[in-house]
């Protein structure tokens, strides 16, 4: 294994939880977040060499990973046609109160728009405001209103 190489096994071992957590956030099957996992990889590698790092490594592979999910996730509306057939039951899952409202909050974050479901999934990740902006390329200020935005629709949805 040559030294970039090396750099990047580093660098994906150190941001291997952003980056799936990222991609759960873009989907609810866990084989779908697998391959958006292995997507993420191959864009981060494709684009590693050419990383010049002006922002901090997190920002870009957050920027990555984010584009990536979001373009997939353009591609599956685009194929919607196709009819899935899956188990809506796991007799494994945990049932606890705390348990449901995360799968609450996950299932009203999964209908918002693309772009929105990034936004929140930064805030939860706790980053400040101005790294979020630098992320997804709006402002400070502009993020600040547009949280402000989501967590009004997500208190509008229904639990369906």
């Amino acid at each position: 294994m040559n030294a970039s190489e090396k750099q990047f096994a580093q660098t994906v071992k150190e941001h291997r939880s952003t980056i799936y957590t990222v991609c759960y956030m873009f989907s609810q099957d866990a084989d779908e977040v697998e391959d958006l996992f292995q997507e993420v990889l191959v864009k981060l590698w494709k684009g590693f060499e050419g990383f010049e790092q002006r922002a901090d490594i997190k920002t870009w592979i957050y920027r990555v990973a984010l584009n990536t999910c979001i373009s997939q996730d353009r591609k599956k509306k685009r194929r919607s046609s196709e009819v899935r057939m899956t188990m809506d039951i796991n007799l494994f899952e945990d049932n606890d109160e705390e348990t449901r409202q995360v799968d609450m909050l996950h299932k009203r974050i999964s209908r918002l728009q693309p772009f929105d479901r990034a936004i929140v999934l930064l805030w939860l990740e706790n980053l400040p405001y101005e790294e979020i902006g630098q992320i997804v390329g709006i402002t400070t200020k502009n993020v600040g209103v547009r949280l402000h935005r989501i967590r009004e629709q997500l208190k509008q949805m229904s639990n369906d």
